[in-house]
């Protein structure tokens, strides 16, 4: 990437509505409610019509403006589904008013399930909303830290609402599961458990950490590598696995990458962050994983009512996240597989001296990882080249 096209922003295409601040489940590992920014006590519960419609508003100036082909527009929380099926069909409808004709408009939601039933899916069907649900794999591993307050665990209820999402009538609105690593679980497990439900995507995220406050289970020694270990037990059965059974974003990116092509995941690559999120009160944030490192983290000073998303591009933390390759650490950018792992997840990188400019935390986790995909995926191109036919 020349220095020109570093310089130039990319326009966001996804925006990430905070629709309800607030959440049905009590989750110790929540990034919104357990870490260093706690902006959320003080911000409304539901968003108003007032900045649903100012958010649409943003959506359709900033796709016009860009001439944008496509703009995803994700509704979340807390737990958006709180905000009752009025609140939801009235910002699905204000939005598609705003954005042109021209731009396709998609529509996601982010989902606990607990909430989830015919009444919701028939909206979402009506809308064409793709519904992903967070599940972490079977009744004790789930439950160990999805609960509600009272310490009951939430695996029942999430089960019942994949059983309706992925039956005949709604499976066309399945996005697909989201699951965080925890090391405490079989992986192979849960991938099996997560198979069950017949997901088209898997969404494996490692829990959030950095430098300053590691995650759980980092050891000091960076030679050692709990959670490549974790994912390669995942990806091994997954890569050998039936047809691929399922799509898993983190394995599909390290391995497009690995072959020259894009990422899909803001966890690796070099591809220029695309994502502003819109808390209930209309202040414009960065990604919500920086929550995770500081207070105030988030934040740009925005806010829908006066500001554009042209002016969100301007902002120092936006800009920094768009430099490609100049904005690692110099340990970073003498990696040989930098352009594979891009320094990783950008809040995984926090250290409270020095604020990004360091490898991800979960670095040699990363390496490994990365080398072992790479290790199969060249195994295979090379028996494929023992196989084709000579050209002559």
């Amino acid at each position: 990437m020349s220095p020109e096209e570093q310089s130039q922003a990319t326009p966001f295409r996804q925006v990430l509505l905070k629709i309800h601040s607030r959440c049905n489940l009590s989750c110790d590992h929540c990034y919104v409610y357990e870490h260093a920014d706690q902006s959320w006590r003080h911000r409304p519960m539901v968003m108003s019509k007032r900045i649903i419609d100012n958010t649409a508003a943003r959506i359709g100036e900033h796709a016009e403006h860009h001439a944008l082909k496509t703009i995803v527009a994700i509704l979340h929380g807390g737990e958006p589904l709180l905000a009752g099926a009025h609140t939801i069909d009235y910002a699905l409808r204000a939005i598609r008013r705003a954005v042109p004709r021209s731009t396709r408009l998609r529509f996601g939601l982010q989902t606990n399930g607990l909430l989830l039933d015919e009444r919701f899916l028939d909206l979402f069907s009506q809308h064409g909303v793709a519904v992903g649900v967070s599940l972490d794999g079977p009744s004790e591993a789930n439950d160990r830290h999805r609960r509600y307050a009272d310490g009951r665990g939430s695996h029942t209820a999430v089960v019942s609402a994949l059983h309706l999402l992925q039956s005949e009538r709604y499976r066309q609105l399945y996005s697909g599961i989201l699951c965080t690593v925890d090391l405490d679980n079989d992986p192979v497990g849960v991938y099996e458990h997560l198979l069950e439900f017949r997901p088209p995507a898997i969404d494996l995220l490692l829990p959030h950490g950095n430098w300053t406050k590691p995650p759980p289970g980092r050891p000091d020694d960076q030679s050692q590598t709990p959670y490549a270990d974790w994912l390669i037990k995942v990806f091994d059965r997954w890569y050998a696995g039936p047809h691929r059974a399922t799509r898993i974003r983190l394995f599909e990116s390290i391995i497009s990458l690995l072959l020259g092509g894009p990422t899909s995941s803001e966890a690796v690559g070099l591809g220029k962050i695309d994502l502003i999120t819109v808390e209930t009160d209309g202040s414009i944030e960065q990604g919500d994983s920086l929550k995770t490192t500081a207070d105030g983290a988030a934040a740009t000073g925005l806010h829908v009512a006066h500001h554009s998303f042209d002016d969100a591009l301007e902002h120092p933390g936006i800009r920094d996240r768009q430099r490609g390759i100049s904005a690692l650490s110099e340990i970073c950018q003498r990696c040989p597989i930098v352009k594979i792992c891009g320094g990783g997840l950008y809040a995984h990188r926090y250290r409270v001296d020095n604020g990004f400019v360091n490898p991800t935390v979960y670095s040699a986790d990363m390496f490994r990882l990365i080398r072992h995909i790479a290790g199969r995926v060249v195994a295979d191109l090379d028996r494929w080249r023992v196989i084709q036919p000579s050209p002559h």
